[in-house]
């Protein structure tokens, strides 16, 4: 794929657009990624450049791997990671990924475990 033909992708222009937004907030950023297989999400420093927390369906603590059960439990489970951490307050950044099914319930696990953004 050329240079030109990747930055008119739309899944890329749409990350671009997110995190651009998310950055200019100044709050650490809490990153998530789903595959067909599993769903991972990171809590990251931009102005340090740092992993502060993660968690993933890779974990032993979650069941199974690619369902909106899984990805809730993921959610929670980074949200008891960060609290753990002293982190309270981040912005959400879905990347190119739609608001809707799993990173939605990842999203909505980790608001329920007392997470805010």
């Amino acid at each position: 794929m050329s240079a030109k033909r990747y930055e008119n992708n739309a899944g890329v222009r749409r990350a671009r657009r997110v995190r651009a937004r998310v950055k200019a907030s100044g709050m650490l950023r809490l990153s998530v990624f789903r595959s067909a297989r599993h769903i991972y999400g990171q809590i990251i420093d931009d102005a340090k450049g740092e992993t502060l927390a993660c968690a993933s369906s890779l974990d032993e603590s979650i069941a199974s791997g690619s369902n909106c059960s899984a990805a809730e439990a993921v959610g929670k489970l980074l949200a008891e990671r960060a609290e753990s951490a002293g982190i309270e307050q981040v912005a959400f950044d879905r990347g190119s990924f739609r608001y809707h099914g799993r990173v939605k319930a990842f999203a909505e696990g980790a608001r329920s475990a007392g997470l805010k953004f």
